[in-house]
């Protein structure tokens, strides 16, 4: 509990220790994202289902904060919420703490630290209390993160992460490689990840990649996840969102 209300307060009071102009989010400050979920069950008897997820995110400068639903056959339904801010504590140093919550009582929270700017890497801790969790960031919630990422001339970033649970024994561990590359006023997100640890139903070992196609006003992506966050589900999932 004192870990999640200290991220509260940085995330709530950082706005105001950057001195962060919003200007830029001004026009569209807020992002609405639709996703489906196509879920397809092949242990024991195949057993087909469909998830929701409505996501309302409003950005202010580098301050985020959403709020959101979901709901599924198996899971039933959960509302959530969150807020993320990124504070620049020095030069070359930044400090990105987030906070979320979720009806049924659950309650997490992470503090990442990124050094350099174009040469960059990251460090991260995150924290849960444990409650039932419909996890849409699909990487473990109580885990750490080391990643390595560069901003190359042509404005593409590249970087690797490694997320892995320091807190069940699981063994579960998500590694990136993402690429952000624009094209146009447009941007291509590519991101490939590798998992393997101990899930529902035993070991997993699987690849899981995403496409992102950011317009000025809207974007789409489609993800492919076997073993959806270490259970017995497959995924397709399909987002749609739009800015204004």
């Amino acid at each position: 509990m004192r870990v999640y209300i200290l991220l509260c307060a940085l995330t709530l009071l950082a706005p105001w220790a950057q001195g962060q102009d919003a200007s830029a989010d001004a026009a569209t400050p807020f992002k609405l994202t639709l996703g489906h979920y196509a879920y397809r069950n092949s242990q024991d008897s195949p057993r087909h289902d469909v998830g929701k997820d409505v996501n309302l995110r409003w950005s202010q400068g580098d301050t985020h904060a959403w709020v959101g639903r979901y709901e599924d056959r198996s899971f039933g339904r959960q509302d959530r919420f969150g807020a993320d801010t990124n504070w620049s504590v020095a030069e070359g140093l930044a400090l990105q703490p987030s906070v979320q919550a979720a009806s049924g009582g659950f309650r997490g929270g992470s503090l990442n630290a990124v050094l350099g700017t174009e040469t960059f890497g990251t460090v991260g801790w995150g924290r849960t209390n444990l409650k039932p969790y419909a996890n849409l960031n699909f990487d473990p919630n109580d885990a750490i993160t080391l990643g390595l990422g560069h901003v190359f001339d042509n404005g593409q970033t590249w970087s690797v992460s490694v997320i892995r649970d320091d807190r069940l024994h699981t063994g579960q561990t998500d590694r990136h490689l993402t690429g952000r590359i624009p094209i146009g006023k447009d941007r291509l997100t590519v991101d490939l990840m590798y998992k393997s640890g101990r899930g529902d139903s035993g070991q997993v070992k699987a690849w899981a990649p995403s496409l992102t196609w950011d317009f000025p006003r809207w974007f789409l992506r489609l993800a492919r996840d076997p073993k959806q966050s270490f259970t017995a589900q497959d995924a397709t999932r399909l987002s749609l969102g739009v800015r204004f």
